[in-house]
């Protein structure tokens, strides 16, 4: 049986607005990779990478996409002796918003999106199109 659904929902209801600040020891990552066992792997604003561990009351209710980010507690993990750098305290669910926070990375800026701009001088694309057909080729 599954945890209540006021603890899901609460839970993420949490993650959606980002807090007023940062502790010290938290800063915002990006998600690199699921290594397994709920363990990741992320990317920190100084290009170094850890691992991270995902607390029990995020697990089964909130997913982690590569390329999302989390706020992660480096100092949550150091009483124990392994390869452990962290402990995942929040997730960034609206992006819009935690954007415009003033603790967001100046490294994580986004990627502006580049559209393909149609020329004439190129060759129509054939690609999901039907094969011409005989009077076609013909003409």
């Amino acid at each position: 049986m599954g945890p209540p659904r006021r603890k899901v929902l609460a839970t993420a209801e949490e993650t959606l607005t980002p807090p007023d600040s940062l502790a010290t020891n938290q800063q915002i990552a990006r998600a690199i990779k699921a290594t397994g066992n709920n363990i990741y792997l992320v990317e920190q604003p100084c290009k170094t990478q850890c691992l991270v561990e995902l607390p029990a009351r995020f697990r089964s209710t909130i997913w982690i996409k590569r390329g999302s980010y989390v706020v992660i507690d480096t100092m949550a993990q150091d009483e124990r002796d392994n390869k452990i750098g962290g402990e995942i305290v929040n997730i960034v669910r609206d992006e819009k918003a935690w954007r415009k926070a003033a603790f967001w990375p100046k490294e994580f800026v986004k990627q502006p999106v580049v559209a393909a701009i149609d020329s004439d001088d190129e060759e129509e694309s054939r690609v999901g199109q039907m094969p011409p057909s005989d009077d076609e080729s013909d003409a």
